[in-house]
């Protein structure tokens, strides 16, 4: 239940781009043609798929504070964590050159459409702070952590997917001269974050209440007693200190 709560929430309510709107720079100049959209969104989902479960280990047994206690007891004060960036960005970079190599042996025009965008995935808001959420969230184990990575990669594949099926359809719309371009892609990525905003409630219920005295037919008596000693102490006389003297003497 935890994976698939998290995998839906990552999608559709901590989306990157309609949410955080991490990766504004690719998502708005690659969503010209569904095309593009599909090789760079496949892209992002590979990269995030493999630098946040790596990330995830070098947060639990280098960066984290005490994380080097399996190395000896000594090592058990230091704390590497002034190191996340660089070994992160480390990993992305890597990654990112492997699938530029890949991508450029197996489809040369896919790589040269998607031209400057691709290596710059190495610098994506997006794929970095994905593995800074996961940091910073605690995800508590490596399938949570996969998990994570690969619903964030499809969230943002589909945010890029649906504005370049729209933006391709627009061409054909009269939009006011003013608004062409990027303006009215602005506004549509705004509408369609509100949309997705309607998503915050998927998963979340209502909280567990303690059954009251009302509610439970077999509390009618206790009910009923609590009611009358309310009445008797509103309505029992006061006595005042005189007539209480008063009373002893006699």
């Amino acid at each position: 239940m935890e994976h698939i709560e998290l995998f839906f929430k990552s999608i559709f309510i901590d989306n990157m781009i309609f949410a955080t709107f991490l990766g504004m720079c690719s998502y708005l100049a690659v969503s010209k043609k569904v095309s593009t959209a599909v090789g760079l969104g496949a892209a992002v989902i590979f990269v995030l798929a493999v630098t946040v479960p790596i990330n995830w280990l070098l947060d639990q047994y280098l960066l984290k504070d005490g994380a080097l206690v399996w190395l000896g007891e000594e090592y058990a004060d230091y704390n590497l964590g002034f190191l996340s960036f660089i070994l992160f960005i480390a990993t992305i970079a890597t990654m990112v050159q492997l699938v530029e190599i890949v991508v450029e042996k197996f489809s040369p025009s896919l790589y040269n459409s998607l031209g400057i965008f691709l290596p710059l995935i190495a610098v994506n808001c997006a794929i970095l702070g994905g593995s800074l959420f996961m940091q910073s969230r605690d995800i508590p184990t490596l399938g949570l952590a996969l998990n994570y990575g690969v619903s964030s990669g499809i969230g943002w594949f589909l945010a890029i997917l649906a504005i370049a099926a729209i933006r391709e359809k627009i061409r054909y719309s009269n939009v006011p001269a003013p608004l062409r371009g990027l303006g009215i892609t602005f506004i549509i990525t705004g509408l369609m974050a509100i949309g997705f905003m309607s998503f915050g409630g998927m998963l979340t219920g209502g909280d567990e209440k303690k059954p009251s005295l009302d509610s439970d037919p077999s509390n009618i008596g206790v009910k009923t007693e609590q009611i009358q000693n309310e009445n008797t102490e509103e309505t029992a006389p006061a006595v005042s200190v005189s007539e209480v003297s008063t009373l002893t003497k006699q």
